[in-house]
């Protein structure tokens, strides 16, 4: 990867506030990621996660790990991203969240193409099926937070 490719992966292109919720969500996601660690855990999402309840939220943290696990193994190239704290929002995490959002639409041949853009083409497949579990539990997460009067999966009867 060239010094210039590094870069232009975290252009600024607009800032978090523009995003949806499971688009802005996902890239404090990235940010936060941190593949050393043992558990990778969100708390900046705090209550919002917990929302989910234990296992969906185990489950997401997984399938995160996962998307992120195959972009690091075998992506065209290591993802550009700000810190947690930044406004910004960059090229490589534009791409990131367009892609969990197009997935989690059910949109799976644009969000294939956009996962051959991010890896390998015969890892396209699972990570784009990844990124529709993970988006769909984010717009999970993102109706509990606004309905918070009433835990995730209580009947409305």
């Amino acid at each position: 990867m060239s010094a210039a490719v590094g870069k232009r992966g975290g252009v600024p292109v607009g800032y978090l506030w523009e995003l949806s919720n499971v688009e802005a969500t996902a890239v404090l996601c990235l940010r936060l990621w941190n593949h050393e660690a043992q558990d990778n855990d969100f708390p900046a999402l705090g209550d919002t996660m917990r929302a989910l309840g234990p296992d969906e939220c185990a489950r997401l943290r997984d399938v995160f790990e996962q998307i992120c696990a195959l972009c690091a193994r075998h992506g065209r190239r290591p993802l550009v991203r700000h810190s947690p704290g930044c406004d910004c929002l960059g090229a490589d995490e534009a791409c990131f969240a367009n892609f969990i959002a197009t997935a989690s639409e059910g949109d799976r041949e644009d969000a294939m193409l956009i996962a051959s853009m991010l890896v390998r083409a015969d890892m396209a497949p699972g990570l784009a099926s990844l990124a529709e579990s993970f988006g769909l539990s984010l717009k999970r997460m993102s109706l509990c937070a606004r309905d918070m009067r009433r835990p995730c999966g209580q009947a409305l009867h």
